[in-house]
């Protein structure tokens, strides 16, 4: 399921560029939704304002430098062969309405499973990929009632030394500001590199509070 794009900042965005994703989104029957790193905004923001885009959400986007590792996880961290069942654990920690996009996720290529158990029991779940020597962190839930018992924090450092054992030389995760999950991060060692803002056409724009 495709229901979002990636302008990455290479080369400037044109009009061209952005009419033949808003087809491609009509066709499917799907907004136009456009993720930027913060660096690549201040270029496409004259044009994506022109063409009724609206910034919809914001990510705090975090590195770790994999020369330099967390202790290793005292928790109970295993990987986990059976993607359905762990995409059913994870989207108990999203939250309702997951189910599929958790299942999606599960069954990507190349994608690697964690679950971390709590006295036993599953406490949480995450997930890993790796691109030319680049770690990337997703998937990351605890279950409602197994949350503040350290299943995030042993998932991130068994997934950095995992990447470190495979052989990558850096690990990206994104974060919503200010959750628990960002206090995870940076206590794990991570630095904030960058904002993704989301842009969508036609949607009410993010308001402050």
């Amino acid at each position: 399921p495709l229901n979002s794009a990636w302008h990455d900042g290479s080369a400037p965005m044109t009009a061209q560029d952005l009419l033949a994703f808003e087809a491609f989104s009509a066709a499917h029957d799907m907004p136009a939704t456009l993720h930027l790193l913060s660096p690549a905004v201040n270029g496409a923001l004259p044009l994506l304002t022109a063409r009724g885009y609206t910034l919809t959400s914001v990510l705090h986007a975090y590195t770790h430098d994999l020369r330099d590792l967390p202790p290793a996880p005292s928790g109970d961290v295993r990987r986990s062969d059976d993607p359905d069942a762990w995409a059913a654990l994870s989207a108990q920690g999203f939250g309702p309405g997951s189910e599929a996009v958790m299942r999606a996720v599960a069954h990507l290529p190349g994608t690697q499973l964690y679950q971390a158990h709590v006295g036993g029991q599953p406490a949480g779940t995450a997930a890993l990929s790796l691109t030319g020597g680049v770690a990337a962190l997703f998937g990351t839930s605890a279950l409602p009632d197994r949350r503040g018992l350290g299943a995030q924090t042993a998932l991130l450092a068994a997934r950095l030394h995992a990447a470190h054992a495979q052989g990558a030389d850096m690990a990206s995760v994104f974060a919503t500001p200010g959750s628990a999950s960002e206090r995870n991060i940076r206590r794990a060692g991570f630095e904030l590199g960058a904002l993704r803002l989301t842009f969508t056409r036609g949607h009410s724009p993010l308001r402050g509070g």
